[in-house]
């Protein structure tokens, strides 16, 4: 492991060395999600130092403006009883936002901004899954037992583009085998006011919240969101490898998902050519909604369409809707059709997908004792769900699922689920159910 990753650390490092970190020049322009100030803040308003909008919050649904975090500076800056560790915290924070703590008519020495060029977030995480199948008038039973660490580099450029990565490693616990090294992301992202902009490879999560796609894809993505982020908009346009399907083979008609049995290959190319849309609106108490379209082209969606060799694409459509009563309580839907997969094959009926779900309250890693719980339906149909969360149900299934996350210290995170459904495509339906545990420590 060692010898796997002390080269691909080595040139990040490189990398990141020669850079200088972003700080806007636009006292309104938003800080992003990801920003080491938040968690700065966060730690400020823990200790008791500030406490954000006045009433114990610094960031809730939305991300703060560089102007209001100058505010939240200014107030921690007039504080003289602080200890050693929270001063040095304000001053890397008041370096950051000088500009606007200048407008804002705070004096600001000349300090040095940006003493770190790379950052390394991540976490450590445990999972245990049992997931139970009946076929053939048999229960089948398989389990899961892995320890992963992943470490997540951030290096900044310039003031507008950083290069970020992801670096993972496993455990299976019950065997005691250890995987090597992967470099699962990299990418390179440039922000310009409300505009942003990545090349590389990078996650593939959409606006339909797992129910399509929740993996990575290389290529290129350029998005948009207003100053108040009640819009938001995403062009996606690259390759996305499609072998993590079950779209297997073919055998007389049948569908087999064992790669090593007999039967017609579609896995020639596992990488399939991937364009998507996603339009987004709303944020806070109200209505929210969005669309998506995704168009992909691999060999594989032969097996999807009765029309046989005259098809080899996937043209996948979505509509999702929610509505937020007050802080604590929100309800969502997605529906989701490829129409390109016909009725008629070993696919018949598994063209759309779809889920609904009612989330309470929400659970935040940083901060101590938030949970939160919810309940949902979902239906993953095999043609339209390609690469879906699969936390709880599973790929070509179907049934109710329950979840709760719960935050005993910071920076640790417990989660459960419990799926029963069915099989709707495997084992012809027969009864599914999986248990799901996690605990995440974050750093």
């Amino acid at each position: 492991m060692k010898k796997s990753l002390a080269p691909i650390l080595g040139a990040m490092l490189i990398l990141g060395g020669s850079g200088t970190v972003s700080a806007a020049a636009n006292p309104f322009s938003d800080v992003p999600a990801d920003h080491w100030a938040y968690d700065a803040v966060s730690q400020l308003a823990a200790d008791g130092v500030i406490d954000g909008y006045g009433d114990g919050t610094y960031r809730g649904d939305r991300n703060i403006t560089r102007y209001e975090m100058a505010q939240m500076i200014a107030k921690a800056m007039a504080k003289s009883d602080v200890s050693a560790k929270n001063k040095a915290l304000i001053d890397k924070l008041a370096a950051e936002f000088s500009d606007e703590l200048n407008n804002l008519g705070v004096r600001v020495a000349k300090l040095e901004k940006h003493a770190d060029k790379v950052k390394w977030t991540g976490y450590l995480r445990y999972t245990y899954t049992s997931e139970r199948h009946e076929y053939g008038g048999k229960s089948g039973k398989e389990n899961l037992d892995q320890l992963l660490l992943r470490l997540e580099p951030k290096m900044e450029v310039n003031k507008n583009w950083t290069i970020h990565a992801r670096l993972d490693t496993s455990i299976n616990m019950k065997h005691d085998t250890t995987g090597n090294v992967k470099l699962k992301r990299a990418w390179a992202q440039g922000d310009y006011g409300q505009f942003r902009v990545k090349f590389g490879k990078m996650g593939l999560y959409t606006n339909e919240k797992g129910l399509l796609f929740d993996d990575e894809y290389s290529g290129v993505q350029l998005g948009y969101a207003s100053k108040d982020e009640k819009f938001q908009a995403a062009l996606m346009a690259g390759r996305v490898d499609v072998s993590d399907t079950k779209f297997y083979k073919i055998s007389n008609g049948v569908l087999n998902m064992d790669r090593n049995t007999s039967g017609t290959d579609y896995f020639n190319d596992t990488a399939s050519n991937f364009l998507g849309i996603n339009l987004q609106y709303g944020m806070g108490k109200g209505f929210s909604g969005g669309i998506g379209y995704y168009h992909l082209s691999n060999a594989m969606f032969l097996m999807t369409d009765r029309a046989g060799a005259n098809n080899t694409k996937a043209n996948i459509w979505s509509v999702n809707l929610g509505y937020r009563f007050d802080k604590n309580f929100k309800i969502w839907g997605v529906y989701a059709k490829n129409t390109n997969a016909k009725n008629g094959t070993v696919y018949n009926g598994e063209d759309k997908s779809w889920q609904i779900e009612a989330d309470y309250k929400e659970a935040k890693y940083a901060n101590k004792g938030s949970w939160g719980a919810y309940v949902a339906y979902r239906r993953y149909g095999a043609a339209t769900s390609l690469l879906p969360t699969v936390d709880g149900v599973g790929w070509g299934q179907k049934g109710g699922e329950i979840g709760a996350r719960y935050v005993p210290m910071k920076n640790v995170l417990l989660t459960a689920k419990y799926f029963h459904g069915k099989d709707s495509l495997y084992h012809n339906g027969n009864s599914a159910k999986k248990l799901f545990g996690r605990i995440e420590v974050f750093f």
